[in-house]
């Protein structure tokens, strides 16, 4: 692990670099603040441990340039007693942790455990987001193109989405893209199955419950909106939730505020909103099953995604996408020509959730080359 310790006094720089030294670390010492961001740009520290009173340019300005240039560095602030309210600051502002002065050697280990944690989940979480982010919009069709370009011009936006499209075709992709590509990216993204919570536990679920509002309460719970606060929370199947919840997620939308189910004290929450639907929901508010008004709260951007059939187009690149996916990028396996234009002319009620199932199954129970026999015997054309 590499520490980096900028201070404009000597002596702590050097106590605290030998001490740290001697526990295994790698430790890199900055007199002040130009001459820290100047070492940080050119190589990665772990931890940074930087003073908030130094000349010139102080530790407040050196933890906000670190934020901006969103490096994955945990920031430990030092900080005298005097120092105590602009250290909580700066912890809004992005630092990991504050340590007072006179340093104490086991509050500095333990910081540094603590931050090594975070900088490690941090990493994965990065990593696992470049995989699920990165391949996962596959198709050139203009269909395609077309949903790429709006979420790039509302992804960093705060405006809400509702996101339409048959079952199967993607909307959690979009989703997820749009959360990728926003000012939130760094904070949750948490979803919820609207359909798949029954109607009596979905206020819970959401908007959480205090201890004993219910028989089976037996601790405090936190929604999902708390849990989502400053992130994104994806509302899928919006259309099955109940008409007494959907009241209450309006409220949250206009007044930003939540109470918990048992509780009559409100919550102040910064979500941002994505819903999606495979219903149609003008036909739900006809038929008296979805609030007009949340309807115009949720649908500010309405995005559509298409079926497979209207992208017949990108299927060869979803084949081989989920040809790789399932052989781990294997060249043995690959399907004819024959065997990819059958499976084009196809009709996909199941959308892409379906061709991905197909394509598992072929490679389970068909030749070393997929061929036209296979798709004929296999898959129900």
């Amino acid at each position: 692990m590499k520490i980096l310790i900028v201070d404009d006094e000597r002596a702590i720089r050097n106590s605290l670099r030998e001490v740290l030294a001697d526990e295994g670390y790698d430790v890199e010492c900055a007199e002040d603040g130009p001459s820290a961001l100047a070492m940080i740009d050119k190589e990665k520290f772990d931890v940074i441990f930087c003073d908030i009173k130094m000349p010139g340019m102080d530790g407040v300005e050196v933890l906000e340039k670190i934020v901006a240039a969103d490096s994955d560095s945990a920031v430990v602030m030092i900080s005298g007693h005097a120092d105590i309210a602009t250290a909580v600051d700066c912890i809004k502002k992005g630092a990991f942790d504050f340590v007072e002065k006179p340093l104490d050697l086991n509050r500095v280990l333990i910081t540094i455990k603590n931050a090594s944690e975070r900088v490690h989940l941090t990493t994965q979480n990065k990593a696992l987001k470049k995989k699920v982010y990165g391949a996962d919009m596959i198709g050139n069709s203009a269909p395609m193109q077309k949903i790429r370009e709006l979420i790039a011009k509302v992804a960093p936006t705060d405006a809400r989405v509702l996101i339409t499209g048959p079952n199967g075709s993607g909307k959690e992709l979009v989703a997820r893209n749009l959360h990728q590509l926003s000012r939130r990216s760094a904070m949750p993204l948490v979803e919820v199955n609207c359909a798949a919570i029954p109607s009596e536990l979905i206020e819970s679920e959401l908007f959480g419950h205090e201890k004993g509002s219910f028989t089976s309460a037996i601790k405090q719970h936190k929604g999902k909106f708390e849990q989502a606060d400053g992130g994104t929370l994806f509302l899928d199947e919006v259309g099955d939730m109940s008409l007494a919840a959907q009241a209450k997620v309006l409220r949250v939308l206009q007044e930003k505020k939540l109470s918990r189910v048992g509780s009559d004290k409100d919550i102040t929450v910064d979500v941002r909103i994505i819903a999606a639907t495979n219903k149609n929901l003008e036909k739900e508010i006809a038929a008296g099953n979805f609030r007009e008004d949340l309807y115009h709260r949720l649908s500010v951007i309405p995005i559509r995604v298409p079926s497979l059939d209207e992208r017949k187009d990108d299927i060869p690149l979803l084949i081989d996408y989920f040809l790789k996916k399932y052989t781990d990028g294997a060249r043995s396996r690959s399907f004819s020509p024959e065997a990819v234009d059958l499976l084009v002319k196809k009709s996909w009620p199941g959308n892409i959730r379906e061709l991905d199932n197909v394509v598992d199954r072929l490679l389970i129970l068909g030749d070393e080359v997929i061929s036209e026999k296979n798709v004929r015997e296999f898959v129900n054309l």
